[in-house]
């Protein structure tokens, strides 16, 4: 690998020198959290930039969750930094991210299955018209607003008025991400979108997060498949038992070389060692051999 900004021993890079470019939407630096004894990140950066996905990689207990939550609004952080637009920020709640530009679609999608699609779409931010005892949902509001906001990620749906446990995994996502961008976020975190979809699923979702970006947003991807990373990713940030294992350009870095660095590299190599087994010098024969007498016994 060349030039990417990578960790080591003495700790990951600053963010504010490490990659340049425009200025950060968001930007975490030498973030930790710990729950009780139990130190969940340690001296984590991370930089969110409008039109960049920036691919968040590790596998189960890496720390993606715990990160998910602090800049959602979840879970303050314990030390570190964490900087919205310049302004540094502390949010004890979902609300202040939100209201900051910050939305996160997670992997449950909190969608009401037997709701239809418009109705979920305005799920909390409902429109109303009248006034006093006549005030009611503008439901065709919502119902056109809802179509045309599908129609301009390129999102055409048969029909709004659907339920929308009807869709499928991805098409669910993708009402998510249109939620998002039509209620005006800057930053947009997304928390294993491909988890559990089929091959033609994951890469309709991976299409309309790239137009998320295109469409001049920040966006978080948070992910354990390094392939659907690269896809679309213009940076990675690997994590590793709650610590920054590597930072990259994907112009500094391969598939390959994301994948390997991902699996641990000699940890790879090391179980690779340990699973292959050397060849016998004759095959083991299942059968007895025709050829031998046999046994009076």
């Amino acid at each position: 690998m060349t030039g990417g900004a990578t960790t080591g021993t003495d700790g990951p890079p600053d963010p504010a020198t490490a990659v340049p470019g425009p200025a950060a939407l968001l930007r975490l630096t030498d973030v930790s959290k710990s729950y009780g004894n139990v130190r969940a990140l340690r001296g984590v950066c991370l930089d969110v930039r409008a039109g960049e996905i920036t691919c968040v990689l590790g596998d189960n207990g890496a720390g993606k969750s715990t990160l998910i939550k602090i800049v959602a609004g979840l879970h303050p952080h314990d030390s570190g930094s964490y900087t919205v637009g310049g302004e540094e920020v502390r949010h004890t709640s979902p609300r202040q991210a939100l209201d900051r530009g910050i939305a996160t679609v997670h992997q449950d999608l909190a969608v009401v299955p037997l709701m239809p699609v418009w109705r979920n779409f305005f799920l909390g931010s409902e429109p109303t018209r009248g006034r006093g005892p006549l005030r009611r949902l503008d439901t065709a509001a919502m119902r056109a607003t809802t179509h045309r906001a599908l129609l301009r990620m390129g999102i055409d749906l048969r029909d709004v008025d659907q339920p929308i446990g009807t869709l499928s995994g991805g098409e669910r996502q993708c009402v998510a991400i249109a939620r998002a961008v039509h209620f005006g976020a800057k930053v947009l975190v997304l928390d294993e979108p491909t988890a559990a979809l089929g091959v033609k699923q994951a890469g309709m979702v991976l299409k309309y997060v790239a137009a998320a970006r295109d469409r001049g947003l920040g966006v978080v991807l948070i992910t354990h498949n390094p392939h659907h990373a690269y896809l679309v990713g213009d940076r990675f940030v690997l994590l590793k038992r709650g610590a920054m294992s590597g930072s990259h350009l994907k112009k500094d870095i391969t598939l390959d070389e994301l994948t390997r660095e991902m699996a641990g590299g000699s940890e790879l190599d090391e179980l690779t060692h340990e699973l292959s087994r050397a060849t016998p010098d004759e095959p083991v024969r299942t059968t007895p051999d025709s050829s031998e007498p046999e046994s009076n016994a």
